[in-house]
């Protein structure tokens, strides 16, 4: 086995397709909304939430829990779509706590466990992480929040709840993710990584040196025995 210690999951994205969760929240709160303008919809939630973060990140916003975003998020979506139901509205905001696991996601955690702590590291919030956990069917031993450390990933006090709760030093854990961006923030701090290919993601770039690239969970549970 390699010298690892314990794996550190991504969860949004690389073990539940969190698109398809939003999709399903957007077709719920307007019926009628063809695949084109769902689509359309789906991207006014991400650009939201991601431009939200960056300013999170970059000091022009104090810090927010995901819950926060994504209920502005909801709102924005609504207004877009003449939805007036405080109530869907609602449900909208709480549809990045549905989202469905990738096929491969219950077996290899459990898979992984068999040998490895497993440590859950998002930037969802503490009461959307343990609403998505439960839905999904997420095993671990320890779920963290950036929320602990009031900030996002790739900021680096994300990955040191990690480090701190497993109680070993950085290059003994290995962070999973489908974000080239989030193993680069992982590297920053010293943690070993490993890429697993999801539909979405950000694919690594010619420059990046991760320490595993896998198909699935599968092929990295087969790579880090064969290691």
């Amino acid at each position: 086995m390699p010298d690892i210690d314990a794996v550190v999951f991504d969860v949004l994205g690389t073990l539940v397709d969190e698109p398809a969760g939003i999709r399903a929240g957007i077709r719920n709160l307007d019926p009628s909304l063809d695949d084109a303008r769902v689509e359309q919809l789906l991207l006014v939630w991400q650009r939201h939430i991601d431009r939200e973060q960056q300013r999170i990140l970059g000091g022009d916003r104090p810090y927010l829990p995901s819950d926060v975003l994504e209920e502005e998020a909801a709102r924005l979506i609504a207004d877009a779509a003449g939805a007036d139901d405080p109530a869907a509205v609602a449900a909208l905001a709480r549809s990045g706590r549905r989202l469905p696991p990738w096929p491969d996601t219950v077996a290899g955690l459990a898979r992984l466990a068999e040998r490895f702590p497993l440590i859950g590291l998002s930037n969802a919030s503490r009461t959307a992480l343990l609403g998505l956990n439960a839905h999904a069917g997420l095993r671990w031993h320890q779920a963290l929040s950036a929320e602990e450390a009031q900030t996002y990933k790739p900021d680096p006090a994300v990955y040191q709840l990690a480090v701190t709760v497993s109680g070993r030093p950085p290059e003994r854990l290995l962070m999973v993710a489908a974000h080239a961006w989030d193993l680069r923030g992982a590297q920053g701090l010293g943690l070993r990584t490993a890429y697993v290919a999801r539909p979405i993601g950000d694919p690594p770039t010619s420059s990046d040196r991760f320490d595993w690239h896998a198909d699935g969970l599968a092929d990295l549970a087969d790579q880090l025995e064969k290691a």
